[in-house]
Order: structure tokens, then sequence, then C-alpha cells
């Protein structure tokens, strides 16, 4: 059974770091070759859940170094893919984990000196430098993964009350005038790139090298027709092998044949206006070796769209594969990100209001479409299409992420809110 390695990955995300610009596009910006096929795989403590709040004056630094850790876990990754068969019993200590531990502790000190500056310098973050072999026993998929859509019990969405908020609101940034993904418009971060080949290492928090200031995303140029959104939106590729693809090497890329990006309202309140610059996340790209705690169902089909699962669909015949991103709206009031990049910005509850000290601000959902994704059934000799992912992650389905920083003009954003508040669809 062949699946996509994790080769370059994420169509679009976040070109900053977790912090500052930090939607880590782990998704969207670039990923080497990860060699998933190998038997193993490198993984690593987390850093960015562990640290305190961060200080707006070390964000951009600690989103550097944040996005740097990703980056030398990858290469790590890639070369212990490469070295099979190679040296002795202490080989892979010596040569890969052994230099990895020093680069690691080096990283995370300048994290630790750059919130020292002006906050309290955080403790304890010594032994998260070291970093173990493990298993990747889920890099093989299996018909597990795969779900008969039909199957998928449909999704109870709360009633709207009569103080609710039930007006959308349709960015055209998505979608090129011919109905198909304009991917140039999918990012609109300069420098960044929404095709097969992203331009950046995808870094479990963002990419190093594309967007890191606020005024870098405000400045950027897009030929959006609502010329007043900069937002940039990102999300994982999806890849598809071909018959003449060997098993290890990376699938070809998957463009969505349209992107709909809509903001929504809350079922139990108006929605206010959240500040530029506020960063979005949905989903978690390490479910798989976390737990799935912060993992999010995403896929279903057209003619199916009530019924969203965290495993990949097998559509009927006529029915296109669907991915629906729906990110968190309730706002604590405050900070434009977090050291997790969640508790800053959380998910309504199963009644649909937002938590005591937050306030409702428009969801956004992603809506992507893809019209050319085999059906391959998953009992047959190959698997038909995977979401990229990190070595130690499998190509598991419910890795999917996305996120998005907010950079609409504050008039455009107000037509926003009052069109959600109004009850109308804009």
């Amino acid at each position: 059974m062949r699946i996509p390695s994790g080769g370059r990955r994420f169509g679009p995300w976040l070109g900053a770091a977790c912090g500052s610009i930090a939607l880590a596009l782990s998704g969207s910006p670039a990923f080497a070759h990860a060699g998933t096929a190998a038997a193993q795989s490198i993984v690593c403590p987390s850093v960015a859940d562990k640290l305190p709040q961060i200080p707006a004056t070390a964000q951009a630094e600690v989103d550097r170094n944040l996005a740097l850790l990703d980056k030398q876990l990858q290469e790590a990754n890639d070369r212990l893919a490469r070295s099979v068969g190679q040296g002795g019993p202490n080989f892979v200590q010596n040569a890969i984990l052994g230099p990895l531990a020093s680069k690691r502790g080096a990283t995370i000190d300048r994290i630790a000196i750059a919130i020292g500056r002006t906050a309290q310098r955080p403790t304890g973050l010594d032994n998260l430098a070291n970093c173990t072999l493990g298993d990747a026993g889920n890099a093989a998929l299996s018909a597990a993964d795969f779900v008969d859509i039909q199957q998928v019990a449909a999704s109870e969405q709360p009633e709207p009350s009569e103080s609710g908020s039930t007006g959308t609101f349709v960015s055209r940034c998505g979608t090129s005038s011919e109905g198909h993904s304009n991917n140039d418009n999918v990012i609109t971060a300069p420098g960044v790139s929404n095709g097969t080949q992203a331009q950046y290492d995808y870094v479990g928090n963002m990419s190093t090298d594309a967007v890191s200031t606020n005024e870098s995303l405000s400045d950027a140029d897009t030929t959006c027709r609502n010329q007043a959104d900069q937002s940039a939106y990102f999300w994982p590729t999806l890849r598809v092998l071909g018959a003449e693809t060997d098993a290890d090497a990376t699938g070809t890329a998957i463009q969505p044949s349209s992107v709909r990006l809509e903001y929504r309202g809350n079922a139990t309140s108006e929605v206010t206006a959240p500040p530029q610059f506020l960063r979005m996340l949905a989903g978690d790209a390490r479910a798989a070796t976390n737990g799935g705690a912060e993992a999010r169902p995403t896929w279903t089909c057209t003619g199916f769209t009530d019924r969203l699962t965290d495993k990949y669909p097998i559509c009927p015949s006529g029915s296109d594969l669907v991915r629906v991103f729906d990110m968190p709206s309730c706002w604590d009031g405050e900070n434009l990100d977090s050291a997790d990049h969640r508790t800053h910005l959380t998910f309504p509850d199963e009644e649909g209001a937002c938590p005591s000290g937050t306030e409702a601000v428009p969801q956004l959902r992603l809506t992507l479409t893809y019209d050319d994704v085999p059906t391959t059934e998953p009992e047959g000799t190959d698997i038909p299409f995977a979401v990229d992912s990190f070595a130690s992650e499998g190509n598991s389905p419910n890795t999917d992420h996305a996120g998005a920083v907010v950079v609409m003009s504050e008039q455009l954003m107000d037509k926003v809110v009052q069109c959600i508040n109004g009850g109308r669809n804009c």
C-alpha cells in the first residue's frame, strides 16, 4: 500500500512564526521530503506549549526560534531516512540525535533569553532539548483511516437564538472569476507561494523566511476583489501517487478546484469586530502523536457536507472531496496570539455560546473542494490520496489543520460584522 510520504507540504499557511505571524503554516509553507517510509522517526518534546505568556517585544524572536526548532527536527528526520543501514549501533545517537540536542538546546536558550529581557525568564526548558527515536508505526495508512461518507452521522449544529447572528460574508479572495481556485489570492503575504512547490520550509509554527512582521502583511499586494483584505489563509497540501511513483516518493500535489472563504455568526449573540493580525488555528498538525485532543473533523463530500469526519472519506460517484475548516471564534478581547496559538481564541460550546470572559467574533470557515481526487477503494493496492504531514504523523487524516491571519481593513471588517449581525448574506 503506497502513501505520500512527508514531502513538501502545505499548500497554504501562515507565513509567520507561531507567535508573531505565526500560524505556521505548518501546512502551508513547504516541507522537505521527510522519509515517512522509514521504520522509525525522531520525536521531540513540544516547546511552544511550555512557554509562559510571551511579551510583545519578544514575540517575533520567539517565533523565529520556534520555527527553527521544527526545521531542525525535519532536517534530522531527513538525515535519518537517508542513513538507513549506515554505521554501527551508536550511529544514530552520535551522528543525529546528539547534534540535534545541541542545536535545540541553543535555540531553546535563545527563546528563554528573549523572554527574559522584559519578563521573568522561563526555567525548566533544558530537558526539552533531547529527542528520542520512536516507532513510526502509524506511517502505513490502512482501511481504518477511511470511511464511507454515507455511513457518517450528520453533524448537529446549535439552533440560533433570537439574539444570535445569522448572516454570512463571503470573501472573493479564494476563487477566481471562472470559479476555480485562485491560489495567488489565498496567500497574500509577499513572497509566499501557494503552488505545488511552496517556497519555504514548513515549521511547526511557521516559516522562518516568510512573513515575520505585521507591517509586511498589511503592505502585501492582492488581486482580491475585496482589496481591503490582506488576510493570509493556509492549509496542508493534498497529494496523490501515480502508478509510476515509488512507494517512498513525495506524491503529486492536488490543487483544489474551488476555495470558499466565509465569515459566519454566533448562535447565541451578535459578533464584534476582531483586531487586525488576529491569529487563528484549527486542528493539530501532530494529532497522531499528541493524542488527538485538538484534532477536528474536516473531511466530507459534496452532497454530504452536513457530515464531517476525521477520516478520509470515500465519496460516492458524482461527489467531490471537500475539506471544511472552522476557525475558533471566541476571543479573549486582548491578545492577538498566545504561546500555544489556542488560548487567546477558542471555540464556542456545544450550544454555540462563547465561554465566560470571551466575546464572539466572526467565525471563519474555509471550504476546499477537489474535483480530481482518485477514488480507489482503501482495500485496493493503492491509497488514492493523503494529506502532507510530519514524518512522525504518518499522513494521518486527523492531522488536517488550517490557519489564518486576519488583515482586513477596519472598514471591511465593519462591513463583515454589520452583514452578519443584520442576518444578511453578502
